[in-house]
């Protein structure tokens, strides 16, 4: 996250979408005191945090990966796939869901753990979405599309709550998968 900050092109946007970084950091810890975090679950939401992170660097609708992907592969991803948008966001919400979900899967126990993960990083999706649409409703026009990153998509958080429940119900059916195999009696 502090890398990021260095010669940051929207200061002010980066800010209001680090304090999101800094609650999720500060709650992680206040968990890790009480509750031992597994290793693997720490590394998943490091992953997010990090994510999210680059995003928040260029306000997640800046994100350069066009450039970036020119400079390594010679060809730009957007052309490639055909996007009028940029995407970054979408990859963080469906990895928010991939990240989160196996993590709360693993902390719970019984026969619906994988239901209740998945449904809890759709609630929680939910959640953020309606924290967007509050900040479009008290911020200037402007700067609610500069924080949101909408692009003009009216289904903006419909996709990205649907997003984040595919990464979610990925992430859990793989780490149930994963469990399985090795022989750990809790899946």
């Amino acid at each position: 996250m502090a890398a990021t900050w260095w010669r940051p092109p929207h200061p002010a946007e980066q800010a209001m979408h680090h304090s999101l970084t800094v609650l999720g950091l500060v709650t992680l810890l206040l968990v890790h005191r009480r509750w031992r975090v597994p290793y693997p679950s720490m590394i998943l939401i490091l992953i997010f945090l990090a994510l999210h992170s680059v995003a928040a660097r260029w306000m997640y609708s800046y994100v350069p990966y066009d450039d970036w992907t020119q400079a390594l592969f010679g060809v730009r991803l957007s052309e490639f796939a055909g996007w009028e948008r940029n995407n970054f966001d979408r990859l963080v919400h469906l990895t928010y869901g991939m990240c989160f979900g196996p993590v709360f899967f693993m902390a719970l126990r019984g026969r619906w753990a994988a239901l209740i993960a998945v449904e809890v990083v759709l609630s929680t999706s939910a959640l953020y979405e309606l924290f967007e649409w509050g900040i479009a409703m008290t911020l200037a026009p402007a700067d609610a599309e500069a924080y949101n990153g909408q692009q003009g998509d009216m289904w903006d958080a419909h996709k990205d709550m649907a997003l984040a429940t595919v990464g979610a119900a990925t992430g859990v059916a793989v780490t149930w998968w994963w469990r399985r195999r090795a022989g750990v009696a809790r899946v």
